[in-house]
C-alpha cells in the first residue's frame, strides 16, 4: 500500500521549530540502524503530544510514535511517514486509596521510573530496571521481564482515542496477552499520554538489592551494546533464544549484524550495521528453526519504515 505523500509545507506551517526534515532516525533508536525519515515533530508534553495527535488526524495523517526506539528495525530506505517523537518525560509519585502510586507521562523511560520508585523506598518496578523503552511502549506492548509485566501493576492508562477522544483504561480494557494488548492490534486507533502504575512502601535497601540481582543477572544473560532487543516472542513451553542456538546459529554474521554469541535472541549492530543483512539472519533464523524443530518463531520486534517489494512482512 502507498503510503500518503506527506503536506511539507503544511507541516512546517502548522508546527515551526517542532517540525524537522530528513533525518537519520537510526540515531534515535536503539540498534543505530535505518535511513532517513522524512519528517519528524518532536512533543515534549503529554498535552502537546494530545494537540498534535489531534491535528494530525484532522489532517488525516497517519504517523509513528517514537519513544526510546527499542523492539523496532528500521529500513535502510528509511521512513516516509511522518515521525512523532515522544519526549514527553513527566513523573510524580502520589498516594492512592491502596497505597502509592507512579504517575508518567507516556515518553518517561520505564527504567528510569524503576529507579526512581527505588529512591523512594517504592515497590513494583525493580523487574524494570534494565528494560531501555519507555513507559508508553510498555504499556502498548505489555514489556515485562523476571515473572512481572505491566499487565500486573499498570492501575490505569490516558488513552486519546482517533474517534473516541480521552479516555481512561484499566488493564482489564487493555486486554493484554504476551507482549501485546488490544492497543497494539489495532495501531493508529489511539496514542498513550500518560499511566499511573500501582506500587507499595518497602525499605530501600530490600528493593535496591532486587533490583541489583535482576541487573546482575541481566548482564550476565544479554549482550551490551546496539539491539533491538528480544528479537522474537518465546514461543508456548520454550526459549527462542535456546531454539536459535540449538540450531547452531549463535554469533552467525552476514556483513556487521551478528546473532548474539551471548544470547541468540538478540540480533546486534556490530558497527553500521544494515536493515537488510539483520533481516537477512531474522530469515534464516526463521526457516532454520521452523526446519529443525517445526516451530514457526514470531517477531517481538516491529519492522518500520520503506521496505523492498517481499520484506517487512514477516510474522
Amino acid at each position: 500500500m502507498m503510503t500518503k505523500m506527506l503536506p511539507m509545507e503544511e507541516l512546517r506551517t502548522s508546527f515551526g521549530k517542532q517540525f524537522r526534515e530528513n533525518l537519520p532516525i537510526g540515531r534515535f533508536t536503539s540498534a543505530r540502524i535505518g535511513g532517513n525519515a522524512d519528517a519528524l515533530i518532536e512533543v515534549n508534553s503529554a498535552e502537546e503530544l494530545a494537540n498534535t495527535a489531534e491535528r494530525l488526524w484532522e489532517m488525516d495523517l497517519s504517523f509513528l510514535i517514537l519513544g526510546g526506539g527499542s523492539n523496532m528495525l528500521v529500513s535502510d530506505s528509511g521512513i516516509r511517514e511522518l515521525i512523532l517523537l515522544n519526549r514527553a518525560k513527566s513523573v510524580r509519585f502520589e498516594e492512592s486509596e491502596g497505597g502509592v502510586r507512579a504517575w508518567a507521562e507516556s515518553g518517561a523511560g520505564l527504567g528510569a521510573i524503576a529507579r526512581q520508585a527505588a529512591s523512594k523506598g517504592l515497590s513494583g518496578l525493580e523487574w524494570a530496571a534494565g528494560i531501555p523503552g519507555t513507559l508508553g511502549g510498555a504499556v502498548l506492548g505489555n514489556a515485562g521481564a523476571h515473572g512481572s509485566d505491566i499487565a500486573r501493576v499498570l492501575e490505569m492508562a490516558t488513552i486519546l482515542h482517533r474517534t473516541q477522544g480521552r479516555e481512561e483504561w484499566t488493564a482489564e480494557q487493555l486486554d493484554y496477552s504476551y507482549r501485546s494488548s488490544k492497543l497494539k492490534q489495532n495501531p493508529g486507533e489511539a496514542v498513550i499520554l500518560s499511566a499511573s502504575l500501582k506500587l507499595a512502601e518497602m525499605e530501600e535497601e530490600a528493593i535496591r538489592s532486587q533490583m541489583d540481582t535482576y541487573l546482575a543477572f541481566r548482564r550476565l544473560t544479554q549482550p551490551p551494546g546496539a539491539s533491538m532487543g528480544s528479537m522474537f516472542k518465546n514461543p508456548p513451553d520454550d526459549h527462542a533464544g535456546r531454539l536459535i542456538e540449538a540450531a547452531g546459529l549463535k554469533g552467525k554474521r552476514i556483513g556487521k549484524a551478528q546473532i548474539s554469541p551471548l544470547h541468540a535472541n538478540f540480533f546486534l549492530n556490530m558497527g553500521d550495521a544494515k536493515a537488510k543483512d539483520v533481516f537477512s539472519l531474522i530469515n534464516i533464523a526463521q526457516e532454520t528453526v521452523d526446519q529443525q524443530f517445526g516451530v514457526k518463531l514470531e517477531l517481538e520486534i516491529e519492522l518500520v519504515g520503506d521496505w523492498p517489494k517481499g520484506e517487512g512482512k514477516k510474522s
